[in-house]
């Protein structure tokens, strides 16, 4: 039988994992690999960094606890272009990864939300810890794979990561 103490160290397991994937993908390519689009979507790999810290922080921190000030979020159809330092981003997705991990870590997965997402059906799928954790989860990972997808086409290299 699965403990709610077995099932948070699983949720975290995957999630820490799931970062760490996307953080291998990109761990050796140059700036202007980081900075390079070589999809027709436009972003670029630490845009997409950028992007996941900016998760992090969104559901953690703001529709979980409803604590942070909103950021502004890029428009969905405008390519994610960072002007930030490869440093900058790195570091602002290490530290919104700890606040998430601190927060996930003193709160029980079936504590409710304190705000909620502004779009259907993403507001009422994550209702609770449990669910959020879960949606930046799947999150983490599908944007990983395009991590992936992305690094194979800058340089050929693919399966980088824990997994």
């Amino acid at each position: 039988m699965l403990t709610t103490d077995t099932e948070k160290a699983a949720l975290c397991e995957f999630l820490a994992c799931q970062r760490a994937s996307v953080r291998a993908i990109l761990a050796d390519l140059d700036e202007n690999s980081l900075r390079k689009s070589v999809l027709p979507s436009g972003w670029s790999p630490l845009g997409l960094v950028e992007h996941l810290g900016y998760a992090e922080r969104h559901w953690f921190q703001e529709v979980f606890r409803g604590v942070a000030e909103p950021l502004p979020w890029p428009d969905d159809n405008t390519p994610l272009i960072t002007s930030r330092s490869p440093a900058q981003v790195f570091g602002f997705y290490s530290d919104q990864c700890r606040i998430s991990d601190a927060i996930i870590a003193g709160a029980s997965l079936a504590a409710a939300r304190a705000a909620r997402h502004p779009e259907e059906p993403l507001a009422s799928q994550t209702t609770d810890l449990r669910r959020i954790v879960l949606h930046v989860i799947e999150e983490t990972a599908r944007h990983a794979g395009h991590l992936d997808v992305v690094r194979e086409l800058i340089d050929g290299r693919t399966g980088l990561g824990p997994r």
